[in-house]
């Protein structure tokens, strides 16, 4: 059940007291041993899986919340947990307590002539404030990161997965409490109430970084109003561009997965782009394994002209994030071409060539301006997990400080320890 009616003084007061015991418990997470960060880390494993009734209980009142309120279905799709999701968000936990604690480690080491010693030696970002919608497994995975690397967080997830979300916080709280970590170190906020989000971009004095995790209005309030720094995920805008050099039947496996494996996921993609010299061979069975498997193609009229099922593309089709089963398609002249397209449609997330030529292989990753870009592989690979770096919290398209998939190295800063024997500067 949700928080009960608040005026906007004691919201306030609650959210500044919530970000107050963060910051306290930061400073002893920072310097808490590896041994019992992954206590805790396991230990929160253990309670999802002992816990699991619990937490299915709390997401089906989530789904049939969502349901009544007309919530599209890819929404619910994302918003849904089974036992095969909360064993992943299980596994994930303890994948994360197995790899090594990025806190302490030397990254430089250098000794200047006059004696000095100097080490850059990577540090936590401190207070996490994660702001994110319907994915209730985004609580475990942001969870675990932030515990990984001596991040204390605060979690405010969206207020369809608000039941679900408590209940696996639950569970990373028992953690916390086998490991004897402060319980404040992992912290959902309490309430629905919009108005706490807007109190989290203020919180400067509590919150050192903000981490969005959701659709475009949510990105770009965020962006407009935090005075907080943020590392901002914005929508999977994805293409596949299929090359004159690919192979027919590869080509075809990586499309299908890339779109239907999971078409809710940030990961999925929503464009389809296929070489002109190769339209005549390629573009029919491309479609129609798109079309046959119930996805609605939006082509260009290279497109329309190989299947009546094909509907027309409009301009803002090329800018869309569709999260459903649902993809534009046309036909470029070359790699050139797709480069151009990808990066004036796309979202800087992840985008894909296929192809057997190196060449153009090349070219397209080097020129492509995205956080991750692949050669013969599906985008749903766009995901920490996939890349060997454990969950994570999702795939930053910024420049500054942290760029695709977002694990626990990439929660962290550094700072210079400089030793001496007395040295002053003449």
């Amino acid at each position: 059940m949700s928080a009960p009616a608040q005026t906007a003084d004691s919201l306030l007061d609650q959210m500044l007291s919530l970000g107050r015991a963060a910051r306290d418990a930061s400073a002893v997470l920072a310097n808490a041993p590896s041994p019992r960060k992954d206590e805790a880390l396991r230990a929160a494993a253990a309670a999802l899986r002992a816990r699991k009734a619990e937490i299915q209980a709390a997401n089906d009142r989530d789904v049939e919340a969502a349901k009544a309120r007309g919530l599209a279905g890819p929404m619910v799709e994302r918003l849904l947990l089974n036992d095969a999701r909360i064993e992943a968000m299980a596994k994930g936990l303890e994948d994360i307590a197995a790899f090594p604690d990025p806190i302490g480690a030397v990254l430089a080491e250098w000794t200047r002539p006059n004696g000095l010693t100097i080490q850059r030696v990577r540090v936590p970002l401190g207070v996490i404030g994660i702001i994110y919608e319907s994915r209730p497994n985004v609580t475990a995975d942001a969870g675990g990161l932030c515990l990984k690397s001596g991040n204390a967080a605060v979690l405010r997830g969206g207020s369809e997965s608000f039941h679900s979300s408590r209940a696996i916080a639950d569970c990373l709280t028992e953690g916390l409490r086998a490991a004897g970590l402060p319980e404040a170190c992992i912290q959902l906020v309490p309430t629905t109430d919009r108005a706490a989000v807007g109190h989290m971009l203020t919180m400067r004095d509590c919150i050192d970084v903000i981490v969005p995790r959701g659709g475009k209005s949510l990105i770009q309030r965020i962006s407009e109003e935090s005075r907080i720094p943020v590392i901002k995920h914005l929508d999977g805008n994805n293409t596949v561009y299929v090359d004159k050099g690919a192979d027919l039947e590869k080509a075809r496996k990586v499309v299908m997965n890339a779109k239907m494996r999971r078409t809710s996921i940030c990961g999925a993609a929503e464009t389809l782009l296929v070489d002109r010299a190769v339209a005549g061979t390629m573009l029919a069975p491309l479609v129609k394994d798109l079309l046959d498997a119930g996805c609605e193609v939006r082509g260009d009229e290279a497109a329309r002209a190989v299947d009546a099922r094909v509907v027309p593309v409009t301009a803002e089709d090329w800018d869309t994030e569709y999260l459903d089963a649902v993809i534009a398609c046309g036909v470029v002249d070359g790699v050139d071409a797709a480069i151009e397209h990808v990066n004036r449609h796309g979202s800087h997330h992840t985008d894909a060539i296929v192809t057997e030529d190196p060449a153009a292989a090349e070219r397209f990753l080097q020129r492509v301006d995205s956080g991750i870009v692949l050669w013969n592989a599906s985008t749903q690979f766009a995901d920490g997990g996939e890349f060997g770096m454990g969950a994570e919290i999702g795939i930053s398209t910024d420049k500054f400080h942290a760029r695709g998939p977002v694990g626990a190295e990439q929660l962290t800063s550094y700072k210079y320890l400089v030793r001496g024997d007395g040295q002053t500067r003449p």
